[in-house]
C-alpha cells in the first residue's frame, strides 16, 4: 500500500523487453539505499517488485498485465519516473490510500495556470468516471491529488508549485499519457452494495436480510 506522496523522481536506466513483459532498471538517489529483495516500489503509480539493487539503482519485473494497463511500456531510457516505497505502520497517511494497481491510462487534454496553481485536465476511459468524485482523491502517475472538477469523460486536478516541481506531472505536455488509479474506497463500497443487491434479489426479503442490512 502507498500514500501517493512521491519520494523522488528516478531515471530509467535500462529496459529489457520480453515477449509481453519488461525488466526495468531505474537510477535513484534515495530509494535503493533502503531496499530489500522482494520489496515493492511504486513506479509512476504501478506497484512493482524489486529483484535486484545496488547503491545507485534497482531493477523490477513488469508483468504483461501491468504493461497492458499502464504507461510502463511507453518508457524509454532517460525518462523520469515518480517513485514511492510502500507505507510503513509508523508512517503518516498524508496522501490517501493507494494500492499501486493502475486501472487505466488517461491523456492530458489541457494545462492552464491559476495564480500559483497548475490545472491539469485529463481524459479517462468512461468506465472509470463513476469512481471519480469532485473534491475526492485520485492517483495520477502515483501522485495523490484532489479532483477539482469532473465531467462525463475527464477530470481536473490542481498542482501546487512543489508538486509541479518535484513530480513528473509538472513536466508533462498536452497529449501525454498518465497512469490512473481511482479511490479504492468507492470500489469496495460498490462491490459490497452489488453483492448485497444480488443476495436480496436471489433470497428475497427475510428477517436475516433486514438484519444484515441494518434495518432491524
Amino acid at each position: 500500500m502507498f500514500t501517493g506522496l512521491i519520494a523522488e523522481m528516478g531515471t530509467v536506466k535500462a529496459m529489457k523487453r520480453g515477449l509481453q513483459s519488461y525488466q526495468l532498471t531505474i537510477e535513484s538517489v534515495k530509494i535503493p539505499k533502503t531496499l530489500n529483495i522482494g520489496e515493492s516500489v511504486a513506479v509512476n503509480g504501478a506497484c512493482l517488485t524489486v529483484i535486484a539493487f545496488n547503491n545507485t539503482n534497482f531493477t523490477v519485473d513488469v508483468m504483461p498485465e501491468t504493461v497492458r494497463m499502464s504507461t510502463i511500456g511507453y518508457l524509454k531510457s532517460g525518462d523520469k519516473v515518480n517513485l514511492e516505497k510502500t507505507l510503513r505502520l509508523q508512517d503518516g497517511l498524508d496522501g490517501h490510500i493507494v494500492s499501486g494497481h493502475v486501472e487505466g491510462i488517461g491523456k492530458i487534454i489541457n494545462i492552464a495556470k491559476e495564480d500559483i496553481a497548475m490545472l491539469v485536465t485529463i481524459s479517462v476511459p468512461t468506465e472509470l468516471v463513476k469512481y471519480i468524485l469532485k473534491k475526492g482523491s485520485i492517483a495520477v502517475d502515483g501522485i495523490s491529488l484532489t479532483v477539482t472538477d469532473v465531467t462525463d469523460d475527464s477530470f481536473t486536478v490542481s498542482l501546487i508549485p512543489h508538486t509541479a516541481k518535484e513530480t513528473t506531472l509538472g513536466f508533462k505536455s498536452i497529449g501525454d499519457s498518465v497512469n490512473i488509479e481511482t479511490d479504492i474506497i468507492g470500489k469496495y463500497v460498490e462491490r459490497l452494495l452489488n453483492a448485497q443487491g444480488r443476495k436480496s434479489v436471489s433470497g428475497g426479503i427475510s428477517k436475516n436480510t433486514l438484519f444484515e442490512n441494518g434495518f432491524i
